[in-house]
Parts: structure tokens; C-alpha cells; sequence
């Protein structure tokens, strides 16, 4: 009797902390959630109202719209919500690809194209990620697995099968395509002619059509600040790569695209944000100079070339008035957004990745400037012709460029 009476009691403690502990994880997962809540909101409310946000919001605080279409309303949000969480594509990306590895891909697809063993630097990187977990700490792991990779190729061996049977070779492949997609490729650019009397030629080339986010010629220093505490506003962490340089140094388009974003922001201060044509990419350029911060043709919409001198260096932001400096240093806020599906772009789903190891690969490509003494402006010495800005403008009605 004592044991039944002892194994009932033992059940009752056992049932008893079940329930107890069950309701503690239910704090808990509410409390992570609110957490995760805030934190979105307070990453909108760094990035400002979108287009019109402001707008809509005071005319509903004014004219108030009836209950129906109130209701209306937000049965289509909900839906499009539930349609987007249905969808199938990349919500995040850790992007840790060295510098070391993007020059060694780099070099190879550069150096093989056109011929049997070419391998896109896209391909070499993703097979290595999907051995290594997308670690690139190791240079010699790293420059195994490319030689194992292009010793297939040459061999006659087809990527689609060598690949076949590679977990997370598919996932890798398109995530640093969205990263790098527009970086490499065919172009034609203007290059010193050879008999040295000061004249350009014009020359094709498959290569690197990506620049440098300064100038060539003016100093800068950085280091690895993706993830930094920033404080202004609210507690945050800082999602791009400063580069610390003078007043006035000439900021370079990265890749060729269309402006998306001009004007002021009260954390980026003067900024641009420059889209990718294929849309996976949005580059933010800020805190850009006071009184002139970007080039006066500039406006939304228009088509700039990597390689163009589209703003300066200042140290704006940090304030609701306009063209005010509140920044300590005199820097280039940069960062890269990567866009899988357009409900990404804005929102609580923005995918922003850490830039240092690509600027610094990028070093290598700087685009030279002239100033003119007459309106002070910076403009590239050697011009450049991008297919994909071509193919673009076919289906487009504006342009910077006659």
C-alpha cells in the first residue's frame, strides 16, 4: 500500500513540474517575442517612413476611415502577409566569405573564361561553403576545395553532376549570387592610349566591373564594425561598414544600377541608395557631405555606372533638421542589402550583410577622378560601358546619361 501511495505521489510531482515548466517556457517564448517585436519596430523606425507612410498615417488620424473598409484593409495585409510566409525564398544570409577567397575565385574565373575549365568565382566559393560550412577562415581549406573543384572540371566532369549530391551547394550558390551577381562580368571601359600622347581607347574586357566605394587616390582607414552598439535613437546595432576618411573625398558607385533612395534621412543624413538591376541588391551610401553632398543631375530613378563619382564624404546625419553635421567623424556609411523577395525590402525581414571583407577586395578596382574647378564637382577620368545598364535603359524612360 505504502508503495502505491508513494508511486501516486511520485506521478502527482512529475505531472506537477510538467505544468509548471510548460507554463514557464510559454513566459518565455512570450517574452522573446515581444523582444523580437521591439527590436523590428525600433529597425523601422531607424529607416524612417516609407514613401507616403507619413501621408497616409496623419490623414488617418484626421478623416478616419469607416469600419468596413478599416476591416477591408486589413484582411488584405493579413493575406499578404500569410502569402509571403508561403513563399519560398532565402530569409537570411551570413555572408563570411574572406578576401583571400573572393581573390582566389576571382582570379581563376577571370583567367579561364572563354575556355573548357571555366568556373564562375560564384561556383568555386558556393562548393567551397558547402564543404566547410560556409567558413573561409582557413585559407589552405579554402584553396583545397577550389583545386578539387577545378582539377573535376578539368577532367571533363559536368558541375551539375559533381553537385548533385551536395547539401547546401543549391542554398550557397544563390545566396552569394545575390551577393556578388553583378560584380563580374563583360564590359567595355576607356584605358590610356598606347602611344602615351594623352588620348582613350576604348577597350572589352571580362572581368571585375565592381569599384571601390572611394576614389582612387584618397586616403581612408577601416576595420570590421558590422554589429557595433549605436546608440542614437535608441539602442541598435549598426548594420553597414564605415570608412573613415576627409571631407569632400569622392564616393564611387559600386555596382552599375538606379537610384532608388535620394535626400535626407535623420540617421543617415544626406544618403543615396542605389539598386541592383536584377533587384537583388540595394547599396546605401551616407552621411554624405553638407551644403553638397551628391551630384546635382542626381534624382530618383536615375541610371549611374559603377565607377561614377555620385556624392562626397561629409559627416551629416543624426538630426530631424536637414543638411545638419552631428557626426563625430567624417566617414562613408556603406552598406549592402540583399533583396530575395520585394517584402524583404522593407520591413521586418531585411537581410543586411557585413561589407568589410568586400570592400577590401574591391580596393583593387578604384576609380580615378578630375575635379572641376569651376562647378568643384569630381567626375571619373575613364568611362565605362555596362551590357546590363544598356539592357536596362531599353526598358526604362529615364537617364542621367543623353
Amino acid at each position: 500500500m505504502k508503495r502505491i501511495l508513494f508511486v501516486n505521489v511520485l506521478i502527482l510531482l512529475i505531472f506537477a513540474g510538467v505544468s509548471y515548466w510548460s507554463e514557464e517556457k510559454r513566459k518565455v517564448e512570450d517574452a522573446l517575442s515581444a523582444g523580437v517585436q521591439e527590436a523590428r519596430e525600433a529597425e523601422q523606425e531607424e529607416r524612417g517612413p516609407k514613401d507616403g507612410e507619413t501621408e497616409r498615417k496623419e490623414a488617418s488620424e484626421t478623416e478616419g476611415p469607416d469600419q468596413e473598409e478599416e476591416k477591408e484593409n486589413s484582411e488584405k495585409e493579413n493575406t499578404e502577409k500569410e502569402n509571403t510566409e508561403k513563399k519560398d525564398f532565402i530569409r537570411w544570409v551570413d555572408f563570411g566569405v574572406s578576401k583571400f577567397a573572393m581573390t582566389e575565385a576571382y582570379e581563376y574565373d577571370r583567367d579561364s573564361y572563354g575556355t573548357d575549365q571555366h568556373i564562375s568565382w560564384i561556383d568555386l566559393l558556393a562548393y567551397t561553403a558547402a564543404h566547410t560550412g560556409g567558413s573561409f577562415d582557413n585559407d589552405r581549406t579554402v584553396c583545397q576545395y577550389m583545386d578539387q573543384l577545378k582539377e573535376k572540371i578539368a577532367k571533363g566532369e559536368k558541375l551539375e553532376k559533381i553537385v548533385k549530391d551536395l547539401e547546401y551547394f543549391a542554398y550557397y550558390q544563390e545566396a552569394y549570387a545575390a551577393v556578388l551577381g553583378g560584380m563580374v562580368g563583360e564590359y567595355e571601359i576607356e584605358v590610356p592610349a598606347a602611344d602615351g600622347d594623352g588620348r582613350k581607347t576604348w577597350e572589352k574586357r571580362y572581368g571585375l566591373k565592381a569599384f571601390s566605394p572611394i576614389a582612387k587616390g584618397f586616403p581612408y582607414s577601416d576595420y570590421d564594425d558590422f554589429g557595433a552598439s549605436r546608440s542614437y535613437g535608441y539602442k541598435r546595432n549598426h548594420l553597414g561598414h564605415d570608412m573613415l576618411g576627409q571631407i569632400g573625398t569622392p564616393v564611387v558607385c559600386v555596382e552599375s544600377g538606379y537610384v532608388e533612395a535620394l535626400g535626407w534621412n535623420q540617421y543617415g543624413g544626406w544618403r543615396i541608395g542605389v539598386r541592383s538591376f536584377d533587384k537583388k541588391r540595394y547599396y546605401y551610401y551616407a552621411h554624405l557631405r553638407q551644403g553638397f553632398p551628391y551630384q546635382p543631375e542626381l534624382k530618383e530613378g536615375s541610371v549611374v555606372l559603377a565607377g561614377d563619382v555620385i556624392g562626397y564624404m561629409g559627416h551629416t546625419g543624426y538630426s530631424t533638421t536637414e543638411d545638419t553635421n552631428n557626426i563625430d567623424e567624417t566617414h562613408l556609411h556603406f552598406g549592402m542589402q540583399l533583396i530575395f523577395d520585394e517584402s524583404q525590402k522593407d520591413g521586418n525581414n531585411e537581410i543586411w550583410i557585413d561589407c568589410y571583407q568586400i570592400t577590401n577586395f574591391l580596393y583593387r578596382n578604384q576609380s580615378e577622378a578630375v575635379r572641376n574647378n569651376e562647378t568643384k564637382e569630381w567626375r571619373r577620368v575613364y568611362l565605362m560601358k555596362d551590357p546590363a545598364a544598356e539592357a536596362y535603359e531599353r526598358t526604362a524612360d529615364y537617364s542621367m546619361y543623353p
